[in-house]
């Protein structure tokens, strides 16, 4: 017998209930939690969700906090995208500071 949640997935389960809209949206977040994600510590795509907002690596055992459904968010991005423009920054500034010295 075939499958008979194909298109419906996971928000198989409410049948006719609650409307196309909102089954195809939460058909939508719970594919996406529930698939691996990639590891910011080893890189490799073995991260699952244990609890909420809550991830851990299969591979290196690393565990870390991360949106509701994803391990990171949009504002996550968008905040590590700030702090390493700000890291960059105090490097060049670390650089451009220490004297140079002449070896004779």
């Amino acid at each position: 017998m075939a499958k008979r949640t194909k298109k419906v997935g996971p928000a198989g389960r409410f049948q006719a209930r609650y409307g196309v809209r909102a089954r195809s949206r939460l058909r939508n977040v719970e594919l996406q939690q529930r698939k691996r994600h990639l590891c910011p510590s080893c890189k490799h795509t073995a991260v699952k969700r244990i609890s909420t907002a809550i991830y851990q690596c299969g591979k290196c055992g690393v565990k870390f906090a991360g949106g509701s459904y994803i391990p990171k968010t949009d504002s996550g991005l968008f905040v590590d995208k700030i702090i390493r423009g700000e890291r960059l920054a105090a490097q060049k500034e670390n650089e451009s500071e220490e004297p140079k010295s002449d070896e004779k």
